[in-house]
Parts: C-alpha cells; sequence; structure tokens
C-alpha cells in the first residue's frame, strides 16, 4: 500500500456516528470499505484510493454507553476539495455497522493549508511577543517586516525560462504579468500572488503559451517603454486587459494604494485596441457593476471592514447571521466549499461573483454574496459589488 505522509494532505474529512448495539473499530472500518465500494466508480473507490496514496489511514474513535457506540471518523485526503465531499457524501449512505443499524453524518472538511497558516500566524506572534519583551522596537514595524519577509520568501521562478513569479500564477485562473522581477517582487509584498514577470522588453515563450491558457491583466509602468512592451505583447500573446502605474512611475515603486487603483481602472483589449493605446488608463472611470443587489446600511457598516482585509488576497470570508467569520477559504475554492458548509449567511470575494458561484449559493440557501464585481445572476441570492457598497480601492 502506497503511504500518504502528513506533507500530502490537504483535507481531513470529519464525521460522527451512531450504532445501535456494541461496535469495535473493525467494524466502522468494513462498513466505510464494504458499503461505499462501487458507489464512486474506480478512482474514487476508498481501498484503491489508499492503495494509490490518495487517501491515509482512517482513524476512529469511539465510545460505549446505554448499548449504543459513538464515535468519530476522520479520514485524510490529498484529493481535491469536490472528490473529498464526494467520499463524504457516500460515507454518509451506510446505515449498517457490524450487526448492527447505525447513522454516519459527516460534520465539516478541515483544509489542512488554512490550519498551517492559523499555526504559522500563532508561532509568529509568539515570537514577535518574545522578541518585544526583550526590546523597545516598534510592533508595527516587526510586523510589517514580518509580512514583506514572508511575501519575498514566496517568490518562485516559473517555466523553463525561469521567470520570477508568484506562487499562485500555476493555480490561478486569473494572472497579472509585468515586466520584471522588481515589479514582482513588489506585488507580492501587497498580496498579489497571482503574478509573472517578463525580465525584460523580449516577450518570453513561456509568458506567451501561459496567456493563451489564462485570463491576463498586462500591468506595465507608466512610460513609452511599458507602451512598447503592451504593443510586443499584443503581437504574440493573448491579453484580457490593460493597467498601466502612473504616469511617470514604475510598478515597482507603487503603494499598495497605486496598484489597486490601476488594477481597479484597468482597460479591456477591445477597449485598449479600439483607442490605439492612446487613453490614459488612470483617467479611466470605474463601470458601474452589473445586476447589484442594494444591500442594507447595517449590512453595508460590517461588510466593509471585511471588503479591506480581503482585497488584494484572492480568498474569501464565510459569514454566519451573526456576522461572524465561519472560514476563510482560496477564491478558486468558494463553489466546492460553500455547497459542504452550512448556515453560512454572506460571503465576501477578493474576485468576481460568477453564475457558477451564484448557483452554488442557491444551493447552500446563502443571503448575500459580494465581490469585486458581479457577472453572474440569481433569483434568490442577492449579488453585490464593492462599488455598490460605497467601498473605495485604498
Amino acid at each position: 500500500m502506497a503511504k500518504i505522509g502528513p506533507a500530502s494532505f490537504k483535507y481531513i474529512l470529519h464525521a460522527k456516528f451512531t450504532a445501535d448495539s456494541l461496535v469495535e473499530k473493525p467494524d466502522v472500518i468494513g462498513a466505510i470499505f464494504g458499503q461505499t465500494e462501487g458507489l464512486l466508480g474506480e478512482e474514487l473507490d476508498l481501498r484503491e484510493a489508499q492503495k494509490n496514496g490518495k487517501i491515509g489511514r482512517i482513524n476512529v474513535e469511539s465510545s460505549a454507553s446505554g448499548g449504543k457506540t459513538t464515535g468519530e471518523i476522520t479520514i485524510p485526503t490529498s484529493l481535491g476539495v469536490a472528490e473529498t465531499a464526494l467520499i463524504g457524501a457516500a460515507i454518509e449512505t451506510i446505515d449498517r455497522i457490524g450487526p448492527s443499524k447505525a447513522v454516519i453524518n459527516v460534520d465539516n472538511i478541515e483544509d489542512v493549508r488554512v490550519s498551517k497558516r492559523e499555526y504559522i500566524m500563532k508561532k509568529a506572534q509568539t515570537l514577535l511577543d518574545t522578541a518585544l519583551k526583550a526590546s523597545s522596537v516598534d510592533t508595527t514595524e516587526l510586523l510589517q517586516k514580518l509580512y514583506e519577509d514572508v511575501r519575498q520568501k514566496e517568490f518562485v521562478e516559473y517555466g523553463s525560462e525561469k521567470l520570477p513569479a508568484g506562487p499562485d500564477v500555476v493555480d490561478s485562473e486569473e494572472i497579472i504579468i509585468v515586466e520584471g522581477r522588481a515589479d514582482v517582487m513588489n506585488m507580492l509584498k501587497h498580496g498579489f500572488a497571482n503574478v509573472l514577470g517578463l525580465n525584460g522588453t523580449n516577450i518570453p515563450k513561456t509568458a506567451v503559451e501561459l496567456s493563451r491558457k489564462k485570463i491576463v491583466t498586462l500591468f506595465v509602468d507608466g512610460d513609452r517603454g511599458g507602451d512598447m512592451i503592451i504593443s510586443s505583447f499584443l503581437q504574440q500573446g493573448n491579453v484580457d486587459f490593460v493597467a498601466k502605474a502612473p504616469s511617470g512611475m514604475e510598478v515597482e515603486e507603487l503603494s499598495k494604494k497605486e496598484i489597486n487603483q490601476a488594477l481597479r481602472l484597468k482597460v479591456p483589449i477591445e477597449e485598449y485596441e479600439g483607442s490605439n493605446g492612446k487613453r490614459e488608463t488612470q483617467e479611466r472611470k470605474p463601470v458601474p457593476a452589473q445586476q447589484s443587489a442594494d444591500v442594507p446600511e447595517e449590512i453595508k457598516s460590517r461588510v466593509l471592514p471585511l471588503v479591506n482585509e480581503i482585497v488584494g488576497t484572492r480568498g474569501a470570508f464565510l459569514v454566519n447571521d451573526k456576522f461572524e467569520i465561519m472560514g476563510r477559504i482560496p477564491y478558486k475554492e468558494v463553489e466546492g466549499s460553500i455547497l459542504n458548509i452550512e448556515n453560512i449567511y454572506l460571503i465576501v470575494l477578493d474576485g468576481a461573483v460568477t453564475d457558477e458561484i451564484a448557483k452554488a449559493a442557491e444551493e447552500s440557501e446563502v443571503k448575500y454574496v459580494i465581490g469585486s464585481r458581479v457577472t453572474g445572476t440569481s433569483q434568490s441570492v442577492k449579488l453585490a459589488s464593492y462599488e455598490s457598497l460605497g467601498y473605495r480601492y485604498r
């Protein structure tokens, strides 16, 4: 049997069970493998998945009382969240454990990477507290330095030409292409991880090939060199939007506020080519969000702080009706994740509210979904953009 180590886990499926008589751990394990066999096809068959290292050791903790047995089941997987959810749904069809009737309910799917990030932040805070007790260094300065250092470590080299890039450039559906390494480092510092650098005025083949698979925003310096790069890239690769730094400035020297403003004013490539590249993107008027729902003032006031925190992270907040944050997940996992989480009242996204996300929100009975723009529609869920809340990029 192939082994799956803790470093390979992406998710852990948590479930609880109740059996009407005394059962042992082997009875539970046997029921899981026996009664799910053939339900999900060969690729997700639990026996085969465990042999291939796609799921880890199934752990069962149980206790007996009053002639019944209750307990918890945990299943670590290296599969995607959708496949893990399918396994969870299959396990809930089990109606017998050993000789007795039984019920299994899946509680949640834990994103191990979220837990690791939480551990990193807690550990960093502990280390900072220790350092502060030994010196009088300014806390804000230390936190900013820590944040910047972490972002610098996320720098990667992409493709055979080893282009400077952020860690999300492979998995993200949308990418930002900038001119060089210094631009990439500045974007990482300010929370943009889906970024790729060209390393000069010659357009690398790697960037051209990637542009044909992604939604691309070409973000260049506000000078003649930036215009030349746009012209050169358009002759070879695919570009969806063009954004420029303010006139006379370079992307590598922009603040987070200036980056957000430039990206908010990005121009669709059809519009850029229609103006022969002469239109100044930083003077472009914001396009009002389409199909944006009215949001009550009391909700706006509670959502705006969440928007401020999520912008630039390519993540999403899941919020209950008490406005407590239930979880923070990557934007690309929103559609699959919300289908497996109950009692979500509101979702705040760093990205577009698409038809797919709107449909998943309808199925999960979510009341509001708020994103950078609205491209989808819904009959039961109120979809809104940042701008409809009165939000201004900083």
